[in-house]
């Protein structure tokens, strides 16, 4: 092996092990974007594929978070559907205490807030069904509904 190789193969190495640092530090932020994404596109009871793709567009092009791949998003996604779906009580408490974990992180959770709110309008309709889920999840994210128009 050439030492450029070996050099080559270090910084790959490297390059992964940073990717794998980043998902680690960012699993948090993933988790109660897509549950919230989950909780207000299931809100009108009905997912509309406008709403799935304005998540995936915004996660994608999110900086912190262009370290997931397409297919870990949507495997996030249909297992917190799953998940309601199975078992609607348990289901909306385990996505609504993955939001909560950006309560402390008020930039985190206005940036969650703003996602919620864009994917909802998404289909054109921003219902009261989807504003009272919108509202909660300020709440749960510590914030004041008002800040965001839900009042």
């Amino acid at each position: 092996m050439a030492f450029q190789d070996f050099v080559n193969n270090l910084k790959q190495k490297a390059s992964e092990l940073k990717n794998e640092a980043l998902k680690f530090k960012n699993k948090d932020f993933l988790n109660a974007a897509v549950n919230g994404s989950v909780l207000i596109s299931m809100a009108d009871g009905n997912i509309s594929s406008d709403e799935k793709q304005k998540m995936m567009r915004f996660i994608e092009n999110y900086e912190p978070l262009s370290v997931f791949s397409s297919k870990e998003l949507i495997e996030a996604f249909q297992n917190t559907v799953m998940q309601i779906e199975f078992d609607k009580d348990l289901g909306e408490a385990k996505a609504y205490e993955a939001v909560r974990k950006m309560k402390s992180n008020d930039s985190a959770a206005r940036l969650i807030m703003r996602l919620i709110i864009s994917i909802a309008g998404a289909d054109g309709i921003f219902d009261d069904s989807e504003k009272r889920v919108a509202r909660k999840l300020a709440m749960e994210l510590g914030l004041d509904p008002a800040d965001f128009e839900l009042v």
